[in-house]
Formats: C-alpha cells, sequence, structure tokens
C-alpha cells in the first residue's frame, strides 16, 4: 500500500511538471507498465483528481483544474497567499530562487481552482511594490516561457528591441536567466535562424504556446554565462577591459551582471570586462570608485584617460575666476 501511494504521488507529481503526458512517457519514468499507468490514473479519478485523457499516438494524459492542489493540499487562503507570493517574488527575483519561483507559479496556475481565479487576478492587481526592479516582469509571460520550455513548444510574442519599433517573434525557447534585476530569455529565433537572447520585460504580450519542437544542441554548456556575455559585450562598440588593484571579493559585489564579467588575477587584482558605446563613461565610473586600475584593452582608452588627466589637471590648479556663489559672465 505505501508502495502504491509514494507511486500515485510521484505520478501527480509529474502530471504537473509537463502539461500532457503519453502513457508510455509516465511508465517510463515511473518504471512501470502503460497498464499500471492506467489503472493508476483510474485511482487518482476515483480520489477526486479530473484527469482528461486524449485519444491517438499523440494523445495523453492531462491534469486539470481540481477543487484542491495537488499534492500540496493547500486550503483556498493558503493557495491565494501562495500565489500572490511567488507572483512578487517571480517579478521581482530573491537572489538564488528566482527561476524556481516562476517553475512553481506555473505549476500552481495549472491546477488553481476556477472559483479562485477572479479573487487572485483581483489581489495581484491592488498591490504594489516600491522596490520592485525597473522594468518590472508579468508573471504571466514569465510562466508563459517556463511552461513552453519544460513542454518544448515554440512561441509567439510581440518584442520591442532596444531600437524600438514592435516586432512579431516565433521562437523556440530554451532557458529563462534572471540576473537579479532582469529577466532574459535564451531561445532560437526562427525568423533569423539564430540564437538571440530577449528581455523578457520588452515583451509586449502573453507569449502564445505554439506546435512542438525538438530541442537543438545549445549554443552554450553555461547558459547564464552566455547571457552575461551577450549582454554586457555583444551589442556595444567598445570591449573594456581593466584590471583592478582590489581581490575579486571586494569588486564581485560592486559591478552588476548587466554591465560587465569579473575573474580573480592572483589574490589581489581582478580583471573586469565589459561593453560600452563611449570610453569616457567607463573612465568616470572607475576614477568615480576610488581604486587604483590598468587600462589593457582598448589601447584608445588610455588616450582617453591622458586627456582628461589634463583637464583635471587644469581645473585642480587653475584658480577660480569668480567669487564663491557667483556666477561667471561670459567674455565677449
Amino acid at each position: 500500500m505505501l508502495e502504491t501511494s509514494a507511486r500515485l504521488l510521484q505520478l501527480l507529481s509529474l502530471l504537473q511538471l509537463r502539461r500532457e503526458w503519453t502513457g508510455a512517457a509516465l511508465a517510463e519514468r515511473l518504471s512501470i507498465t502503460e497498464r499500471t499507468v492506467r489503472r493508476d490514473i483510474g485511482k487518482l479519478r476515483t480520489l477526486g483528481y479530473p484527469i482528461s485523457a486524449s485519444p491517438g499516438i499523440a494523445g495523453g494524459y492531462q491534469l486539470g483544474a481540481g477543487a484542491q492542489l495537488p499534492p500540496l493540499l493547500l486550503d483556498d487562503d493558503e493557495a491565494l497567499a501562495v500565489a500572490l507570493g511567488l507572483t512578487a517574488v517571480a517579478a521581482g527575483p530573491v537572489t538564488g530562487i528566482g527561476e524556481a519561483s516562476v517553475r512553481a507559479l506555473a505549476k500552481l496556475e495549472q491546477v488553481l481552482p476556477g472559483r479562485l481565479r477572479p479573487q487572485f487576478s483581483a489581489l495581484s492587481q491592488s498591490v504594489s511594490t516600491l522596490s520592485g526592479p525597473p522594468g518590472g516582469v508579468d508573471p504571466k509571460i514569465l510562466t508563459s516561457f517556463s511552461s513552453a520550455i519544460t513542454e518544448h513548444r515554440i512561441l509567439s510574442f510581440r518584442y520591442t528591441p532596444a531600437d524600438g519599433g514592435s516586432q512579431r517573434r516565433m521562437v523556440e525557447p530554451y532557458r529563462l536567466v534572471s540576473t537579479g534585476r532582469r529577466w532574459y530569455a535564451v531561445a532560437w529565433d526562427l525568423e533569423r535562424s539564430d540564437w538571440r537572447t530577449f528581455r523578457v520585460d520588452r515583451c509586449t504580450s502573453t507569449p502564445a504556446a505554439r506546435a512542438r519542437f525538438t530541442p537543438r544542441p545549445l549554443p552554450a554548456r553555461d547558459l547564464a554565462a552566455y547571457v552575461q556575455e551577450s549582454i554586457t559585450r555583444n551589442p556595444y562598440r567598445y570591449t573594456v577591459v581593466v584590471r583592478l588593484a582590489a581581490p575579486l571579493a571586494a569588486v564581485a559585489g560592486q559591478v552588476p551582471a548587466t554591465m560587465a564579467t569579473v575573474e580573480a588575477d592572483g589574490p589581489g587584482h581582478t580583471i573586469v570586462r565589459g561593453g560600452w558605446d563611449s570610453l569616457d563613461l567607463p573612465l568616470i565610473h572607475l576614477t568615480a570608485w576610488g581604486v587604483p586600475f590598468e587600462i589593457l584593452d582598448p589601447p584608445e582608452m588610455r588616450e582617453r584617460a591622458r586627456r582628461a588627466l589634463d583637464l583635471l589637471q587644469h581645473a585642480a590648479e587653475i584658480p577660480p575666476t569668480a567669487e564663491s556663489g557667483k556666477s561667471i559672465r561670459p567674455s565677449h
């Protein structure tokens, strides 16, 4: 009896993980026969779980919205509290749990009873926060991406790139990556036949799921590093590389992941690489930081630093030409 009960809970967990399962796939995951799968599905239906079955080769089992939330068995108030909390965390991710919150929210929304959905929608619209990150993301968009990634489904959505102009995009989504301030989706763009990184808050419509796709080989083993490379260097005119006279532990917390990558260069130095369209702005940031640094690349940045040094030295040595508090009139 214990073995059967444990198997039923595992079956429920699998049905929540993906929108639809074939009997053969469930049998393989549970290491049982398809006949046992059908028998277990019947037991779950007897217990009140609405599990639909579609016939044919492409058919399968699907868990619907029921009176309870298997296997957590939350009551109505608890379900609303958990859903609202996950929505807040998904829109403004806490370090380390942002992606998990999106997956949990996708599961919860799939089985949320119909009678609770109006209350959840009303609560979501009436709660605001002052501490959310700029360019907040609609949790519905995040859960759409998460579900499509799990089920290997093509997504269609409207997207506004950095240069403006809304576009219809059709993609195969593979991973959501959170930088702590923003969400990015790694996907294969079907129209451009290339890998793309999409800033999720720039999606102007809730993605619509289309047909299933066969996964492709990924562009990198570490997709989080791939996204960081994409957003910190590739779109910019210059790749700036500097060597800071400070250990990695002191630098890592000061450099946002969306601005640059950092790596240790011995015990007391750190290499920082980032993309910029101007060579003056990184000089301003580095000078204001107050940590000695060397410019490794590009060479023209050293010339910019010499010009800035001349201007600053002139400003420091030349006495003011007007009394404090009075404006200087232009000469004619």
